[in-house]
């Protein structure tokens, strides 16, 4: 992006700042998005959403705003910080260029700092708490009021469908080499259905949910403080164990998700006692009996449903994630199947963290 376009269409929104220059922001691996730096602060965060992976973009960037706006009038004299939105000229929550790009303008949180891992239990509870306090926040908000930014994200029996359209599919030799994972994964498919029936049934409630809870899209004060949530991208109408579990499949695998020396894979039992500790101490109040006592479950789901669409896609000929060589896919499920393995030799000790 050249610099004259960054400023023409950052003077499209409603601040009184000057531009100065602009810094690359890297984080996500969808938009594009820019730290603009003006003469006086504050900051402030450009954002281009990737058009062709989301199809409403105005849908998206409604649900960001009217989620912050909620948790904002939540706040007010809290010193807890929220994602804060700027209007475009035109009074819209976002500017569309000549060429079709959607962008939003929102406020630079000053000295917070992103972690791409856990490598300590304080940022393991921290970044429960953050969660816990969104979900909390969040939880009478009307979700009728949200566009699904992507239709059945974490819907089992969509995403079971399309393991066994791939199975129909699949070359031998990616059959053959994935026999052992395609028998794990076929195993494990009713438990991996239960909590999509306790939605289906309306014994767990639909709210507002986040849909990316890795560790870095949580900001943290220099002293390791949790300070906001950030990437509402997909927020979404879902269930809490969405959110509760991927944060828990990302934070508490000892290693990286393709790592393929299965050894290196285990689950860390400290850093799931610490996320769930700060996690419930913020939402608990606002949860039923039955979503706590499936938290553990969420975090099982959330792993295989990985293990799943990254089988899937090797079945298919890797055409959705990159790959980096030719089993890369098959190794990433392998490695997911193994952290579920890992999660039930401790299940006992993860069921007693909820209770």
């Amino acid at each position: 992006m050249e610099v004259e376009n960054l400023k023409e269409i950052f003077d499209q929104f409603q601040h009184l700042n000057v531009y100065e220059s602009y810094k690359e922001l890297s984080s996500g691996h969808i938009n594009d998005t820019y730290l603009i730096i003006t003469k006086t602060r504050p900051y402030f965060v450009l954002q281009r959403i990737n058009h062709s992976v989301f199809k409403d973009v105005a849908g998206l960037i409604n649900n960001k705003v009217a989620i912050s706006q909620h948790i904002k009038s939540k706040l007010k004299e809290s010193k807890k910080q929220v994602l804060d939105f700027v209007k475009s000229n035109d009074d819209n929550s976002y500017y569309k260029d000549i060429k079709g790009n959607y962008w939003s303008l929102m406020y630079y949180i000053d000295n917070s700092v992103t972690y791409e891992t856990v490598n300590d239990i304080e940022i393991a509870y921290e970044g429960g708490k953050l969660f816990g306090e969104f979900l909390n926040l969040t939880s009478d908000f009307d979700t009728s009021q949200l566009t699904e930014v992507i239709p059945k994200f974490h819907n089992m029996s969509f995403r079971y469908s399309q393991f066994q359209s791939a199975l129909q599919s699949a070359a031998k030799e990616r059959l053959f080499k994935a026999t052992e994972t395609i028998n794990m994964v076929t195993e494990l498919k009713e438990e991996m259905h239960i909590l999509q029936n306790l939605k289906e049934s309306g014994d767990i409630k639909l709210r507002v949910t986040h849909n990316d809870t890795k560790i870095s899209n949580a900001l943290f004060t220099k002293d390791n403080k949790g300070l906001c949530v950030i990437d509402t991208d997909t927020v979404m109408p879902g269930i809490v164990h969405y959110d509760f579990g991927d944060a828990i499949r990302t934070i508490c695998n000892s290693a990286a998700e393709d790592e393929a020396n299965l050894d290196l894979v285990n689950f860390n039992f400290d850093f799931y006692k610490a996320y769930t500790r700060g996690f419930l101490e913020e939402i608990q109040s606002s949860l039923t009996d039955l979503e706590i006592k499936y938290l553990p479950l969420g975090a099982k789901t959330m792993t295989y449903i990985m293990a799943l669409r990254f089988l899937t896609d090797y079945l298919n000929n890797d055409i959705y994630y990159k790959i980096k060589y030719e089993d890369h896919n098959l190794v990433r499920a392998k490695n997911q199947l193994k952290l579920i393995e890992s999660f039930s030799e401790k299940i006992k000790e993860i069921q007693q963290e909820i209770i």
